[in-house]
This record gives C-alpha cells, sequence and structure tokens, in this order.
C-alpha cells in the first residue's frame, strides 16, 4: 500500500501536476479495460553489457496480424504496476495506444526492479570501454534486447517522456541504436545546475521535499518505496524555512538510520546521497559538468528525428528543452529536429482535461487534447509506422503566443525576424527605450522579511502555480523595484531570450539578483476565468510572462564565484529562458527587481561565504542595494 502511496504523491506532484479535475480522469481510468482487453503485458529482465539487470515491462497487441514499431519509456519512477496488474493507459497518449503499437516501460538502473547502483543525472561516458556502462549503453542494450526478442515489431523504436523520463529520452538520442528512428524528450532536464533543484547556481529550496526521491540508498531491486519525504509538519512554507535558518539545518531531514526516522545524534550528519552531492558542490564543478547532456548532443545521428516539447509556463524544466532544441539543431544541420512549446505548466500537455490554465490564468480550450492528436502523434507515426521520409508536415517550430493566445508555426526558433531592442531601468519607476541618466535607485534587502515568491499561505511539494501569478503583492513592496511602460498604442510581441544588463552595488559581499517581466493588463479586463482565486480580479492583473534569478557570485563564472565588492558599481546580466508573448494594445510591459524570492531559492547571507549550505546564522546580514538607471533589458522582438 505505501508503495502506491508515494509513488502517487510523486507522480501527481512532480512531473504531471494535480487538480480536482484531474481526480476526475484517474476515477474514470479505473474503469477503462481497453488495454487489458487489447494488449498482454510480459515482464523481462534485460542483462545490460556489464551483466545488470534492467526490469522492463512490454504491452504487446493481441493482434499478431501485423508488426508494430516499438514506444519505450525508461524511468526511475517505477514502471509498475507489477506482477499481475496492468496500467490503464499506456504510450505517449490514447490515439497511439488504440492504433496499436508495443509500448515498453522500463525501470532505470538502480531503481524500483532493476539491479545496478543510481546515480542522479548519470554522466555519459565518451569513448567507453567495452565493459563500461552509462545511461546511454543501458538505452543501446535494451534497444538491441527488444527488436531482436520481441514479436512482430517492426524494427523500428520510439522513445519518449516527461520530466527525468524526458531526460532518458535525449540520452536515447546519443550515440543512438540504429533502430531508434523517433525520440520526444519532453520537459526533459538538460543539466542539474540549470534544471529543477538549481537556478543559476541559486538552490530552489522549494524542492526540499523532493531530495529523498533522488537520494535515499537501495541495494536490492524492490517493488515498495524504500524512501519517505521530509515531514514539514507546517502549512506555511515560508515561516517554516525562515524559522530554520541556514541550509546546514536541514541536514536532519535526510538522516536515514532507519526508513522515516530521523537520526539527530549529529547534526551535520547526511545520508542522502543526492543532498550530500549538492551542499558539497555549491558551484558548477567538474560533477555538476559532467552530468549534463547539452555539451554531447553533437552526438545525436540524422537518422534520428526529434520533436522537443515543453512549457512555456513549466517551473521545473524550462532551460532543459529549450538547450536540448537548441543544441540539436546547432550540431545537426541534416537532423529533422522540432520544436513544440505551448501554454502549459511541467507535462500538462499529457493530461485530458479541456479547460487549460496554469494557476489562475485561463489560455484556451482542448489545447492539450489537440496537441496529442495533431501533434504528437503526427510526429511519431510517419517515422515508425511510415517510411520515414520525415514528411510529417509540422512545421520547425510550433509555438504558442501567451499573450494573443494563439499558436503559430515558424520554420526557426527563434523567428528570424526577430530583433533586439534594449530598455532602460529609468527614474521614476519607468522603462524607456533609451537610457534618460544614470542615477541610483536603493532598497533595503532584509533578511528577516525576504520577499515572498507566492502570495499564497501554503506548502508543496515542487511550485508550480506561481509562474502565472498575479504580481501586485510583489510590486507594492518597498524591496521590490519596479519600472513599467505607458500604456502600450500597439501589440508588442517578445519571440526568444531576455538579456538583464544590470548596473548594482551592494553593502555586503554577497547578493542574489531576480528580474520578473510582467505583462500588467488594463483595468477593464473581461473576468473569463471561473477558476480565479476569490481574492484576486483580471482588472488588473499582472501575469508574470518570465522570470529569472542569478546568484551574484556567478556573474562571471558558474566555477569559480567571487565576492562584490562593497559599494563598487558591478555588471550582473542575467540570461532569461525564452518567451513567445505579446503584450497587447492597451497593456503595459513592467519588469520587477528584487534580491530575495523566499522561499522558491534559499536565502542568500549576503556575506561571501565560499559554502552558503554550510554557512552559519552569523554570516546572514541585512544589506542595502543600489540599481543603477543605465541598467537595461535586452528582448527579442518580432517584427512584422
Amino acid at each position: 500500500m505505501k508503495q502506491y502511496l508515494l509513488l502517487s504523491i510523486f507522480s501527481i506532484f512532480l512531473f504531471i501536476g494535480c487538480n480536482s479535475s484531474k481526480d476526475q480522469e484517474e476515477k474514470k481510468d479505473q474503469k477503462d479495460t481497453f488495454v487489458i482487453d487489447n494488449y498482454t503485458k510480459k515482464e523481462v529482465d534485460i542483462i545490460m553489457r556489464d551483466g545488470v539487470k534492467l526490469h522492463t515491462t512490454i504491452y504487446s497487441p493481441k493482434d499478431t496480424s501485423q508488426e508494430y514499431p516499438i514506444l519505450m519509456q525508461r524511468t526511475p519512477y517505477s514502471s509498475a504496476p507489477y506482477g499481475e496488474g496492468m496500467k490503464t493507459k499506456i504510450g505517449p497518449n490514447i490515439h497511439l495506444m488504440k492504433e496499436g503499437n508495443i509500448v515498453v516501460y522500463q525501470d532505470v538502473r538502480g531503481r524500483w526492479m532493476s539491479e545496478g547502483v543510481y546515480d542522479n543525472m548519470r554522466a555519459y561516458i565518451p569513448n567507453k570501454t567495452e565493459n563500461q556502462s552509462d545511461e546511454v549503453s543501458d538505452t543501446y542494450d535494451t534497444i538491441d534486447w527488444l527488436v531482436k526478442n520481441v514479436g512482430n515489431n517492426n524494427g523500428n523504436v520510439g522513445t519518449w517522456g516527461i520530466s527525468y523520463p524526458g531526460h532518458y529520452a535525449t540520452i536515447s538520442t546519443i550515440d543512438a541504436h540504429p533502430a531508434l528512428k523517433a525520440a520526444s524528450p519532453q520537459a526533459c532536464i538538460g543539466d542539474f545546475f540549470f534544471d529543477d533543484f538549481h537556478h543559476n547556481g541559486a538552490f530552489l529550496l522549494s524542492y526540499f521535499r523532493a531530495i529523498s526521491l533522488f537520494g535515499t540508498y537501495k541495494d536490492t531491486p524492490t517493488d515498495s518505496a524504500w524512501y519517505s519525504f521530509p515531514k514539514m509538519n507546517s502549512q506555511d512554507q515560508y515561516q517554516f524555512f525562515l524559522d530554520k535558518g541556514p541550509l546546514k539545518n536541514l541536514n536532519e531531514y535526510f538522516q536515514y538510520d532507519k526508513l522515516d526516522v530521523n537520526a539527530t545524534a549529529s547534526k551535520d550528519k547526511i545520508d542522502d546521497f543526492f543532498w550530500k552531492e549538492i551542499t558539497e558542490h555549491p558551484n558548477y564543478d567538474s560533477i555538476w559538468q559532467s552530468k549534463g547532456i547539452i555539451q554531447h548532443l553533437d552526438k545525436v545521428p540524422s537518422s534520428v528525428a526529434t520533436m522537443i516539447v515543453g512549457g512555456w509556463f513549466d517551473a521545473e524544466d524550462l532551460y532543459g528543452p529549450l538547450e536540448t532544441y537548441k543544441g540539436i539543431e546547432k550540431n545537426g544541420k541534416d537532423n529533422y529536429n522540432t520544436l513544440v512549446f505551448g501554454p502549459w505548466d511541467h507535462g500538462k500537455w499529457s493530461r485530458n482535461t479541456v479547460k487549460n490554465t496554469v494557476g489562475n490564468y485561463y489560455f484556451g480550450d482542448s489545447i492539450s487534447l489537440k496537441f496529442q492528436s495533431e501533434i504528437e502523434t503526427k510526429f511519431f507515426n510517419p517515422f515508425l509506422k511510415g517510411k520515414g521520409d520525415k514528411n510529417s508536415g509540422l512545421p520547425e517550430a510550433y509555438v504558442f503566443d501567451s499573450g494573443k493566445k494563439e499558436w503559430k508555426s515558424y520554420d526557426a526558433w527563434p523567428p528570424k525576424n526577430v530583433v533586439k531592442q534594449d530598455w532602460f531601468l529609468s527614474e521614476n519607476q519607468t522603462l524607456t527605450s533609451d537610457k534618460k541618466s544614470t542615477e541610483k535607485i536603493n532598497f533595503i534587502s532584509d533578511i528577516k522579511r525576504p520577499v515572498p515568491y507566492s502570495e499564497d499561505i501554503k506548502t508543496v511539494f515542487t511550485p508550480r502555480k506561481y509562474m502565472t501569478d498575479d504580481q501586485r503583492f510583489a510590486a507594492r513592496r518597498p524591496d521590490v523595484l519596479v519600472f513599467e511602460t505607458d500604456v502600450l498604442t500597439e501589440d508588442y510581441t517578445l519571440a526568444g531570450d531576455i538579456l538583464a544588463k544590470l548596473k548594482v552595488a551592494t553593502t555586503g559581499t554577497a547578493a542574489d539578483w531576480i528580474v520578473k517581466v510582467i505583462d500588467v493588463h488594463p483595468s477593464d479586463m473581461e473576468e473569463n476565468n471561473e477558476g480565479l482565486q476569490d481574492h484576486l480580479k483580471m482588472s488588473n492583473y499582472h501575469l508574470m510572462v518570465r522570470s529569472e534569478v542569478l546568484r551574484g557570485r556567478f556573474r562571471n563564472s558558474f566555477e569559480f564565484p567571487e565576492p562584490f565588492v562593497a559599494n563598487k558599481k558591478t555588471d550582473v546580466n542575467i540570461k532569461l529562458q525564452d518567451v513567445f508573448h505579446t503584450f497587447k494594445k492597451g497593456h503595459k510591459l513592467q519588469v520587477q527587481v528584487q534580491s530575495t524570492w523566499f522561499p522558491l531559492i534559499d536565502l542568500n547571507p549576503q556575506t561571501y561565504v565560499d559554502n552558503i549550505y554550510k554557512a552559519n546564522e552569523a554570516d546572514f546580514k541585512t544589506q542595502t542595494h543600489t540599481i543603477f538607471t543605465d541598467s537595461s533589458i535586452e528582448f527579442s522582438v518580432l517584427k512584422d
């Protein structure tokens, strides 16, 4: 029972979200007998080149009158149910399930029913010796076994996955097996120093409860959960983490003498190998660099078609899919490589809900359903069931304008007709197209009252909703600087990346810098969202379009941090991930700048220490920060 409870918790919160409609869908799914009526299930242990056995579940169509391609997902999240039970839904979507495909799920090395030792974002080994293994070789060996041993397969294999399984889909394309014809990495992790648990060197404290999922040691195959989640005993995460103080005070939650029992004999003891890795490697050193996959995308052969899928409002993995697409595009000029980005949070495109909302914000109906039928299915079928001539009919980039709420197709991403344009953070809270003067704007960053990332009183497993949250609560704080255009007289479309070019100073020697791009809606905005929180109105809604943090010590190098010189004017450049958003006529474009974002990210001591994870309470100091009005934001602007 515990297995399924914990698996459900992580599945719901980690990569496909949670809402009441999903609960209703799952209840309906329990009565769905399509899989059991039309598929047989077989579980096998496939032996890798180093002798380790990986548990693999194979769903094959009962109709054996024809051959079928293989669709495979490798996952650290369990291929359950084990034994006699069967999944009620298999494959990327119901269309591919009902059309007939051999669908395979595999527990990756060291997880659940597979043998071996698990390593988070296990490093790729170039030029492996005969007996060396990594996730690339595990994928290759698995595909090789499947095409040689599974009946009625047509010799073509496709891979897919969302979040961590999306990372394994990317892995499948590296030094790919000849049978692999199509891969769709979706919300795929690209680098753990920029995805999920870190953003530009800042630790995502809000992911604290997920640590044990990846770092609890297991040495034998199991069909039951061997990890437990930290118990916060609070419904107020802001106050919980504020009371805990320095990060080292969280070590007690990662001590595992017994499952579900914290050992407090030594407060510095750490049993969780992932938390230990995080705390002992605060910089982008060789450990983190080796785990990144982006730098190996030159090894994706042109024989593998790729479709990279992501959500514009994915709080967990936005860097990964964007950089994966760009990496393949840069290195594989002859590759079939397409990008799909819609108005989704983490994995929302896989849901069967009609209304498409992220948090409080409504984007339209049937967006995910149309993606599944008209895009995802249309991608896989030509390569797995057709001639693989790459005439799928899909555009190079199929992207959703989150301002106009409509899809657009382009033959490149970013579109070719994009120009760079600077807006200056000028005095009197204005955002201007030219530099007016060079003035100082000061604010106090109080470590006892950090800026919250959400006005909700809550605890979360992983945060999602804040990506479209109304930012009025932040704009009205004295430690959040606000810069805003006049009311726009024509539509203004951003398409591509954003670069904040800040000129700053601090009375301390360390600071974080957060930049948010906001769409300020007009006061007469139509109230079109029944799911809006009771205290909110669409009138003057401050929609967060994009946001990002840079831990200031990494302003020149993620590998070699350095302190600020107190009171010295300093350049801090922050790359914000791509957007595709039209600020419509009658709206305003706003930029917010702040130095705390709690507890989305951890609290910076604001005095330089070599390792923030080992900082003492005395290291934390309130400081005064300065933004100079020759700071600017470089936007990628779409021109007609």
